[in-house]
């Protein structure tokens, strides 16, 4: 497959910040990684367009939207291995998400490992989800999450489910990770070419934020919960990605499941691939959001 010219560049970018280099340590270096954090984004789209920011158990939300008279909702919950966020991308995607869409949204500053543990970050996602839920019908409300965003929508899915509270409409994943504990074989091998990530730095970072070392806990491992009655699913992955081979396990349980899923490969792409700026393919990827967004149901 030929790549555009913006791959390379991005690749070229992410070698030179030293991501992988951030990713290979252990202990990990949250505080180091967490000078990368936006908080409160700057520039006039952000200035005229945020409506409001409020807290949520411990989460800090800033809402953005063009209609703030809009019955649509995406929880945006972003990625950061657990220690860190949001990032830059996270409010470039959003942006374009917000411009090219009806919905507002939630940008969801959730609690950091190693200060808070899964559970408190769990409980805090279940809080913002029942506090969307007072304000909009199910129906109205999309997850989108990338990474241990990704790990932090799908286990709350699973909990919904467990609890028979109303599911969201449709739930979007980037590059989730769904297996915190990192025994996959399969990862040694990838790590060999992932650009961003190291199996050393990700399990350093999900120790910190593991519940009495406990990796297999659902909460922070939702491939060991069921996804029976998952609502439709849109999920993104790459193949250099470490986190790849243990989607492809999740993929072929939700398909086992029956669950309206669409699967979207990037071939030789890196981890969160259609949040990362500049890149073409990211473009397209982003776009297939947005579609998928304004149009589904059909």
């Amino acid at each position: 497959m030929k790549h555009s010219f913006t791959y390379y560049l991005t690749l070229f970018v992410i070698k030179l910040r030293g991501l992988k280099s951030d990713f290979s340590k252990d202990p990990i270096e949250f505080k180091k990684i967490r000078q990368q954090d936006v908080q409160s984004p700057k520039g006039r789209f952000f200035k005229r367009n945020t409506l409001r920011t409020f807290e949520i158990a411990n989460s800090l939300i800033t809402e953005i939207g063009l209609n703030k008279n809009s019955n649509t909702l995406l929880l945006y919950i972003h990625g950061g291995a657990f220690i860190s966020g949001p990032a830059q991308h996270h409010w470039d995607s959003l942006k374009e998400i917000v411009k090219k869409t009806n919905y507002i949204v939630w940008m969801c500053a959730y609690p950091k490992a190693p200060e808070h543990k899964i559970s408190e970050i769990s409980a805090s996602i279940d809080a913002i989800y029942n506090e969307a839920l007072a304000k909009y019908k199910s129906d109205q409300i999309s997850l989108i999450g990338d990474s241990v965003g990704g790990t932090l929508i799908t286990s709350l899915t699973q909990r919904l489910i467990q609890k028979n509270i109303k599911l969201p409409k449709q739930v979007i994943l980037i590059s989730p990770v769904v297996d915190a504990a990192m025994t996959n074989p399969e990862i040694e091998a990838v790590d060999k070419i992932d650009p961003m990530l190291s199996k050393v730095g990700v399990l350093s970072a999900k120790k910190m934020c593991a519940e009495n070392d406990d990796l297999t806990n659902v909460m922070i491992s939702p491939i060991n919960g069921s996804f029976d009655d998952f609502p439709r699913t849109l999920l993104f992955v790459a193949k250099r990605d470490i986190t790849y081979s243990d989607q492809l396990l999740a993929i072929k349980r939700l398909k086992d499941a029956n669950v309206n899923i669409e699967v979207i490969e990037g071939e030789n792409m890196p981890h969160i691939w259609p949040l990362l700026p500049v890149m073409k393919e990211a473009k397209v990827a982003l776009c297939k959001i947005i579609d998928e967004l304004n149009h589904y149901p059909a």
